[in-house]
């Protein structure tokens, strides 16, 4: 399994906001909608060997954590007004939960209050593998990545505002990985298209 680990910095933790205004009134989660069509969405198909998890900051209820699991997604389409409907059960699904407490949303989602720090020491990854503009290219990576692969590797990256140096400083504590997937910074889900499609040619061994 591929597990990767947005931050919403932002992102809303309350259900009440507009399925029709995702960027102004949940705090930029249609971000975090995009990262979810982009981690599991092919042209025909759900990738079924991606599990996600979307750690929400924002107003409401924070810190809660929403993870999607492809071994059972259902529901899934394309728009990003679908995906933030299944966001906002998920939040509805998790109001009042205490630390530690999990909630099943739809097939697929759970919530859980928590944030990165709670997501990885209960969740025994290995490497933990922090996604940077500035650090070595991935396409440099080729026999590292198959040895993660073997393992439990988990994928972090920020939203549009970023990883915090708090973050960040947690992650050089645990001596993750910096791996950078291009020279210029992108946007979340692009990111991930571009880290599933690069973790694709090895599985696959594509030129």
């Amino acid at each position: 399994m591929k597990h990767i680990a947005v931050i919403g910095n932002r992102a809303v933790t309350s259900p009440d906001f507009s399925l029709n205004d995702l960027p102004g009134s949940a705090g930029r989660i249609d971000i975090l909608c995009r990262c979810v069509n982009s981690a599991f969405l092919l042209s025909h198909g759900i990738r079924k060997d991606v599990i996600l998890y979307l750690i929400l900051r924002g107003a409401g209820d924070p810190p809660k954590i929403i993870t999607l699991d492809g071994r059972y997604l259902k529901h899934l389409n394309p728009d990003e007004r679908s995906t933030g409907a299944l966001l906002k059960i998920a939040l509805k699904k998790g109001l009042g939960l205490k630390d530690g407490e999990m909630q099943r949303s739809t097939p697929g989602i759970t919530v859980r209050r928590g944030d990165l720090r709670d997501l990885i020491k209960d969740g025994n990854f290995d490497p933990v593998i922090y996604l940077h503009e500035a650090s070595r290219d991935i396409r440099k990576m080729r026999e590292a990545i198959k040895e993660w692969l073997e393992k439990t590797p988990l994928f972090v990256l920020g939203d549009h505002i970023g990883v915090s140096r708090e973050d960040e400083e947690f992650l050089d504590e645990l001596d993750a990985i910096r791996v950078s997937l291009g020279p210029r910074p992108l946007h979340a889900d692009h990111c991930i298209t571009i880290l599933l499609n690069e973790i694709d040619r090895i599985e696959l061994d594509y030129a």
